[in-house]
């Protein structure tokens, strides 16, 4: 017979090491970047959701004083809110409809830089 050694093998070799750190970091910078991706979209849905709320208050304002504008309905008004919304501005504008009775008032609260123009709108139907 010759003399062939045999032996068991125990443990892992440098390069199996290697592949198995590399595919655990490929995973850990995946899910760093989509935990920042998730912060970005909630940061930008808070900002929605603000300025739904924002609008809401507007039209709301509208609708109650409406009644003291009935002969001299204003085409545009555009404003900024006060602090803690200072970054928000709003815009109302009021159109004709068919019915002359009845008027479209749009609400648009608008936020961040201009070029970018984010904006929510609320579009409502006031009697005169």
């Amino acid at each position: 017979m010759t003399g062939v050694r045999k032996y068991n093998e125990q443990g892992f070799t440098l390069l199996e090491v290697m592949i198995a750190l590399a595919l655990v970091s490929i995973a850990l910078v995946t899910l760093l970047s989509l935990s920042n991706r998730s912060i970005s979209v909630q940061e930008r849905l808070q900002r929605e959701t603000q300025a739904t709320l924002l609008a809401q208050h507007i039209m709301s304002q509208e609708e109650v004083l409406k009644t003291g504008r009935n002969s001299g309905w204003q085409q545009q008004d555009e404003e900024w809110f006060e602090s803690p919304f200072s970054e928000y501005r709003w815009r109302v504008s009021y159109e004709d409809t068919i019915i002359p009775q009845v008027k479209q008032v749009t609400v648009a609260v608008l936020w961040g830089e201009a070029n970018r123009n984010e904006q929510v709108s609320l579009v409502s139907f006031l009697e005169n």
